[in-house]
C-alpha cells in the first residue's frame, strides 16, 4: 500500500503541496537524483540497500523557499526511518571587545577616576555608566579599551561591544541594530530576535538582568542610541565614548569624564614608542613636533607613523612639514588615521548657525574668551549662547572656567581653513574688525568707571557691538580689564598688522586704568610703542603726544632714563606745535617725575612747584591735587617736612573734593603721608599711615601701591626696634615687585642684605 510521509521538525516549513497533491510525484521520481543525493537532501535513510523493496529507484521531493530546522519529505517509504540531528553548542560567552591598544601612553589619572566610578557604583548596588567625552582623535577608545581590558576579568559574563558610528560619516548605527547584535552574542537565535525595539530592549534587560557585563558603546551620537543598550544589572559597566557631552545621560547619573590632550612628556613618549632611536637623537625637534601635534593622539600617531615608514627621514624634516600652517593638517592625515577628516565629520554634524560659529570665533585674536564675544560674529536672531553650548557639546571648544572657552590648537587651525573655505575674505575681515571693536566697547566702559576724569578721543564703531560689558563699581571693571588683558593686548597687535591705526591706537589708549592700577610693565611697554606708532600713522598729533608722554613715564619707572628724556621731549615738541597748555603741562609733570627718579630733586621741587602754580590759574583742581602729592612726597625727602605736610593737605582736601571720586590718588596721598613721617623721624605715625596705605591699595586692587606701602610699614617697623614684623612686610613688598616686573625688586632684595641702609623712597605714579 502506497503511503505518503511527511515529517516536519521545525515551524517554518514550506511544503511542496501542489506536487504531493498532482499524483505526478511517481513519474518524476524515476528522473531525479541519485540515492545518495536524495539522501543528502533529506536526511532520510530510506533503507540499509539503498533502494525500495520493490525495486524501484527511490524518490526525494525538492523544497523552495526559506527552510530552517529540519525536514523529512518521503514518498513510498517501506523500512525504517532514522533522523540525525546535530549536537548542541553551549552559548559562548561573549567576548566582543577590540584588541588592547598597541601603544597605550599614561592617562594614570583618567584610568584612576575609571576604577574610582566602578568602585563607587558597587557600594551604591546601581551599575557603572560613564562618559567619555572629547574632541576627535583625542584617544577616548583608546582609553576606553584599555581600562576595559585591564578590569575584563571583574565581569565573568562578558564583554559587548558596538561601534555606533555616531560621526563617521555615514548612518548612525540604529539602537534595534546594536541591540540584534548583543542579543545573538548572548546566544538568542537569529529567528528569536523580536523585530521591534521596545520588544528587543524588554529581552535584553531580562537576559542581563543578573549578568556580570561590561559593555563598550563607541563613537555614540546622542543619549536616545545608548539608552536602550544599557543593561540594568547592579553588577554591570557601561562605557560610553562620544564626541558630544551626551548630557541626556549625564542628567540621568551618568558620569561625565573629558578627555583631554595628552601632557608633553606622554606625547613624546608615544612618539618614541613608534620612531624609536630618532627621538632620542633629536630631542628639541622632537618636543617641539608633539608641540604642533598639540598632545592630540591621532596627530602624533600619523607624524609618528610618517617617521617610522621613512627610516632615513629626520625628525626635523617632519617638523619643518608642519611649520606651515596651511599644510599642518593635509600632512598629519594618511589613509585611515586622518586629522583633517576626523575634524570635518564633527563640523558637518552641527547645525548651520553654530557651525558659521565654530569657523568665526577661530578668528579671535586671543587664546580663551568670554562666552558674550560670540554675539559679535553671529549674523542675524542666531542665539550666540545656544550655538556656544552646541560646540560645547561637542568638543570643539573646550570651557577652562566660568564663561571662559578655547580651542585645542589643531581644531582653531581646522575652523581658520574651514572659514577661509567657505566665507571669503572680505566677509571674513568684518567679523574680525567686529571681535576686536568688541572688545574696545568693553574696556572703553570699564575705562570710564574707573578714570572717569582723563581725556580721551572719539571713535567710530563700523557696525553697533551687541551684547556689551556693563560695571556696577569700579572694581568690577578693573577685574574685567585684567580678565581680558591678554585679549585686549592681542586685539591691539591684530589692529595693527591690518594697518586699522586709529582702531590701534584706541586700544592702546584705553589700556590707561589698568595699567595705572596694576602696571604690568612687560605688556605697558609694548602697549606705548605701538600706541606711538598708531598715533603717527594714524597722523592725530595729539594721540601721539598722549603716548609718546605715557612712554617716557614707564621707561623712568623702569629706570631707562635716557630713553625717558628722549620720549618726554619729543611729546613737549608736540605739545607746543599743538598750542595745548594741558598738554604741556601734562609733559612737565612727566619730566619732573623722571627729575625725581634721578635723584636732582631741587629740579624736581622747581618743576612741581611751577606746575602747581599753573594749575592753581587754570582752576584744575584734580591736576592741582595730584602735583601736590608728587611736590609732598620731593619735599619731605629734602627734610622740609612742613612744606611737605602743608602740601599733601591740600592735596587730601582738593582730592576729597572732586565731582568724581578719585580713590587711588587719595590713597597716595596717605603713602606720601608715611613717607613724610618716616623723613622726619616719627615712625609710630609712619607705621599707622603705612598699615592704612596698605589696607587703602588693596581694597583697590593696587599691587604697586600696596608694594610701596608694605615697605614703609617696613621702614617704620623697623625703626621701632620690632624686625620681625618688618620681615613679613619686606617679604610682602618684594612679591609684589617682582609680581609686576619692578625694578624696585632688586632694590628690596638688595636692602634684605643690606638692612642698615637709607630708607628709600617709593616710586612714583606713573
Amino acid at each position: 500500500m502506497r503511503r505518503i510521509v511527511t515529517v516536519l521538525i521545525a515551524p517554518l516549513v514550506r511544503l511542496n503541496v501542489e506536487f504531493v497533491r498532482s499524483g505526478l510525484y511517481r513519474g518524476v521520481s524515476r528522473v531525479v537524483r541519485s540515492w545518495w543525493s536524495a539522501r543528502h537532501a533529506t536526511g532520510v535513510r530510506m533503507s540499509r540497500s539503498g533502494e525500495a523493496r520493490d525495486g524501484r529507484d527511490c524518490a526525494y521531493n525538492l523544497l523552495s523557499g526559506e527552510v530552517r530546522g529540519g525536514v523529512v519529505q518521503a514518498g513510498e517509504v517501506h523500512g525504517d526511518i532514522v533522523f540525525h540531528t546535530a549536537p548542541s553548542t553551549p552559548v559562548p560567552v561573549p567576548r566582543q571587545l577590540l584588541a588592547a591598544p598597541a601603544h597605550f601612553t599614561d592617562r594614570r589619572d583618567e584610568l584612576t577616576r575609571l576604577g574610582d566610578f566602578l568602585g563607587e557604583s558597587r557600594k551604591r548596588g546601581t551599575r557603572m555608566l560613564t562618559v567619555l567625552s572629547g574632541p576627535g582623535g583625542i584617544g577616548k577608545t583608546a582609553l576606553a579599551l584599555q581600562w576595559a581590558h585591564e578590569v575584563g576579568d571583574l565581569f565573568g559574563d562578558g564583554q559587548l561591544y558596538v561601534d555606533l558610528a555616531g560621526f563617521s560619516g555615514a548612518r548612525p548605527v540604529l539602537p534595534e541594530e546594536a541591540l540584534g547584535l548583543f542579543l545573538r552574542g548572548l546566544g538568542v537565535s537569529s529567528r528569536e530576535v523580536p523585530a521591534d525595539l521596545a520588544e528587543q530592549a524588554a529581552l535584553y534587560r531580562s537576559l542581563t538582568a543578573d549578568k556580570k557585563l561590561l559593555v563598550l558603546l563607541d563613537n555614540a551620537y546622542s543619549a536616545a542610541q545608548v539608552r536602550p543598550l544599557a543593561p540594568n544589572s547592579p553588577s554591570s559597566a557601561v562605557l560610553v565614548t562620544s564626541r558630544s557631552r551626551l548630557t541626556g545621560l549625564v542628567a540621568e547619573g551618568a558620569r561625565l569624564l573629558d578627555v583631554g590632550p595628552l601632557a608633553a612628556a606622554s606625547a613624546l613618549r608615544l612618539l618614541a614608542e613608534v620612531v624609536g632611536r630618532r627621538v632620542v637623537d633629536e630631542p628639541d625637534p622632537a618636543e617641539a613636533l608633539v608641540d604642533m601635534c598639540g598632545g592630540l593622539p591621532i596627530a602624533v600617531r600619523v607624524a609618528a607613523a610618517r617617521l617610522a615608514t621613512r627610516p632615513q627621514w629626520s625628525v626635523r624634516k617632519v617638523l619643518a612639514e608642519l611649520g606651515d600652517e596651511r599644510r599642518r593638517l593635509s600632512v598629519l592625515s594618511a589613509p585611515e588615521l586622518s586629522v583633517q577628516t576626523t575634524f570635518d565629520l564633527s563640523y558637518r554634524a552641527l547645525r548651520s548657525s553654530a557651525a558659521a560659529l565654530y569657523r568665526r570665533l577661530a578668528l579671535h585674536p586671543g587664546r580663551e574668551f568670554g562666552a558674550p564675544v560670540a554675539a559679535s560674529v553671529l549674523d542675524g536672531d542666531d542665539d550666540p549662547m545656544a550655538s556656544l553650548e552646541e560646540l560645547v557639546d561637542g568638543n570643539l571648544v573646550e570651557p577652562v572656567g566660568e564663561g571662559r572657552y578655547r580651542y585645542h590648537d589643531l581644531l582653531r587651525l581646522h575652523a581658520r581653513n574651514t572659514a577661509d573655505a567657505e566665507d571669503g575674505a572680505a566677509a571674513l575681515e568684518r567679523v574680525v574688525r567686529r571681535v576686536v571693536e568688541w572688545y574696545l566697547v568693553g574696556a572703553m566702559a570699564a575705562d570710564r568707571v574707573v578714570t572717569p576724569h582723563r581725556r580721551r578721543l572719539e571713535y567710530g564703531f563700523t557696525t553697533e557691538p551687541q551684547d556689551v560689558p556693563g560695571f556696577a563699581d569700579r572694581e568690577s571693571a578693573l577685574a574685567w580689564l585684567e580678565e581680558e588683558r591678554p585679549n585686549l593686548v592681542e586685539c591691539g597687535r591684530v589692529a595693527s598688522e591690518r594697518g586699522w591705526w586709529e582702531l590701534s591706537w584706541q586700544l592702546a589708549d584705553v589700556m590707561w586704568p589698568l595699567l595705572l592700577h596694576k602696571k604690568h610693565y612687560r605688556d605697558r611697554l609694548e602697549i606705548d610703542e605701538r600706541g606711538v606708532e598708531a598715533g603717527r600713522r594714524w597722523g592725530n598729533a595729539f594721540a601721539e603726544w598722549e603716548m609718546l608722554k605715557r612712554l617716557g613715564m614707564a621707561c623712568t619707572t623702569l629706570g631707562r632714563y635716557d630713553e625717558a628724556r628722549a620720549h618726554l621731549e619729543a611729546s613737549a615738541d608736540l605739545a607746543r606745535s599743538m598750542a595745548d597748555p594741558w598738554a604741556t603741562a601734562a609733559v612737565r609733570e612727566a619730566s619732573a617725575l623722571l627729575e625725581t627718579e634721578r635723584g636732582n630733586l631741587a629740579d624736581a621741587t622747581a618743576l612741581f612747584a611751577g606746575l602747581a602754580e599753573d594749575y592753581r590759574g587754570l582752576s584744575a583742581d584734580r591736576a592741582l591735587g595730584l602735583t601736590l602729592v608728587n611736590l609732598g612726597a620731593v619735599l619731605s625727602r629734602l627734610g622740609r617736612s612742613d612744606e611737605a605736610t602743608a602740601a599733601l593737605d591740600e592735596a587730601e582736601v582738593l582730592l576729597g573734593g572732586l565731582p568724581e571720586p578719585d580713590p587711588y590718588n587719595a590713597a597716595r596721598v596717605v603713602v606720601a603721608r608715611a613717607e613724610a613721617h618716616l623723613r622726619a623721624d616719627r615712625p609710630a605715625q609712619a607705621e599707622r599711615a603705612a598699615l592704612d596705605a596698605v589696607e587703602a591699595m588693596n581694597a583697590l586692587g593696587s599691587p604697586r601701591g600696596a608694594a610701596d606701602a608694605h615697605r614703609l610699614a617696613a621702614q617704620a617697623l623697623e625703626r621701632s626696634g620690632r624686625p620681625e614684623e618688618a620681615a613679613e612686610h619686606w617679604a610682602r613688598a618684594l612679591r609684589l615687585y617682582r609680581g609686576i616686573g619692578s625694578s624696585r625688586a632688586a632694590e628690596i632684595a638688595q636692602r634684605l642684605d643690606r638692612p642698615d641702609g637709607d630708607p628709600e623712597p617709593p616710586a612714583r605714579d606713573g
